[in-house]
């Protein structure tokens, strides 16, 4: 259930350059972030926004410009083999939970769902909290798909000029996917 170019682009890159075991944390963080996030925007913050609109573009454009340095940092990743003590690592957990709350497409998922499955006049606080549930029940084993998917791609990626073009590719896609934001 990839809910944007950039989450899974992360994810891949990460398994890719770092292991399933050592992107752990980088999944755990994508989704229990992502349903931290509906469960503050069902409860209340997507009001926030309505009164503090200028939050919103601030959010906007930090989240841009944290794509941009994620963007870097995967174009510029070392693979970790070839590193002697493997001092690069993929996205703590902290970071990549983070991340979902500056992601403008995961905003929309997190207000479409909740305004889609929601009732009014029901108990918005069970809906908002089975919502969350919901999408960390099948967000989960999709983070580790993705991050499935980056081991293999690394496995096929052994030499390091292949590995570099991989990260290089990734970058780009990321970058491209925030011209979407601003159209």
């Amino acid at each position: 259930m990839p809910r944007c170019v950039s989450v899974v682009n992360l994810l891949a890159t990460a398994g890719a350059n770092f292991g399933f075991a050592r992107s752990i944390p980088h999944m755990l963080g994508v989704g229990i972030g992502f349903m931290a996030m509906i469960v503050g925007v069902g409860l209340g913050l997507g009001q926030v926004f309505e009164r503090v609109p200028m939050l919103h573009e601030v959010l906007r454009y930090g989240g841009a410009a944290y794509l941009l340095y994620l963007a870097w940092r995967i174009a510029t990743a070392t693979p970790a083999a070839t590193e002697g003590k493997a001092t690069a690592r993929p996205l703590s957990f902290v970071q990549a939970a983070l991340f979902q709350w500056v992601n403008p497409k995961g905003w929309m998922m997190a207000v479409g769902a909740l305004s889609t499955y929601t009732t009014v006049g029901g108990d918005f606080v069970f809906e908002t909290i089975t919502i969350a549930l919901v999408f960390g029940a099948i967000g989960l084993p999709s983070v580790a798909l993705w991050a499935l998917l980056g081991v293999g791609i690394g496995r096929l990626l052994q030499a390091p000029g292949a590995l570099r073009a991989f990260n290089v590719t990734m970058a780009i896609l990321l970058v491209a996917s925030l011209a979407l934001m601003f159209v």
